[in-house]
């Protein structure tokens, strides 16, 4: 993928706001961005992660509980950590605080419980285009992302494509939810992934002059964001 920002964003949905803000904000020292409302009762909190965004996006309606497999562990470098830190945030999130550098992690790291390993090594290789580290181990710009398998998980029944505005309600749960990639193309990123067996989520749509966004799932069926965002690329594409 072309990116336009090397850094990927991560999003997580949560009913406590306000513990979820102390944690991230005042306990882990993430500097807040902005607020964003998105539809259907909830708002967007974000907060600057190295690079990357964390998006709180905040329901105000009951959320089911976290969902098992998937989007499972943030990994933070910090450069104040001197031995890796594990803890979690309000809703039970693992979170994990590395020296700078740990493991190939300068920056985040996304972890995963998957049902097949073989299927991820060609999605994040091929699909995604992400560079090998090692097994179950790549890098997308700065950000790694690992996954290993996971009795737990169960892979999602495919369904038809949803409107992108859509999309957040069909992610409906407490937990890590979706990741976000800026690319600098959104449409040929789409096509691109399509081409290679990626499951289709939502075809791209521009929203207004900000982005132009779509999304793809994963083999297991999580979330993936394809987002040309107007401030990164400049003018957007009607279509």
């Amino acid at each position: 993928m072309d990116l336009a920002k090397d850094c990927i964003d991560v999003g997580l949905m949560t009913n406590q706001l306000e513990e979820m803000r102390a944690f991230y904000a005042e306990r882990i020292g993430l500097p807040y961005e902005e607020m964003l409302p998105v539809g259907n009762g909830t708002r967007q909190h974000r907060y600057g992660l190295l690079g990357s965004v964390l998006k709180i996006n905040h329901s105000r309606d009951p959320l089911p509980p976290r969902i098992a497999g998937g989007y499972s562990r943030l990994t933070i470098a910090d450069q104040r950590t001197p031995i890796p830190f594990a803890l979690s945030d309000p809703d039970g999130n693992p979170i994990q605080l590395v020296p700078t550098g740990h493991y190939g992690i300068n920056q985040i790291g996304i972890h995963l419980g998957v049902t097949n390993e073989d299927d991820f090594e060609r999605f994040y290789g091929e699909v995604l285009g992400g560079e090998k580290l090692a097994p179950k181990r790549y890098r997308i710009g700065k950000t790694v992302l690992s996954f290993e398998h996971d009795a737990a998980a169960r892979r999602a029944d495919r369904d038809d494509p949803r409107r992108a505005v859509e999309v957040m309600t069909s992610m409906r749960a407490v937990g890590f939810r979706y990741i976000t990639i800026q690319v600098r193309d959104c449409n040929a990123a789409f096509k691109h992934a399509i081409a290679h067996g990626a499951w289709e989520g939502s075809a791209p749509m521009t929203l207004g002059e900000v982005a132009r966004i779509c999304f793809i799932r994963d083999p297991d069926g999580n979330w993936i964001e394809i987002s040309q965002r107007a401030s990164l690329t400049g003018p957007l594409p009607k279509n």
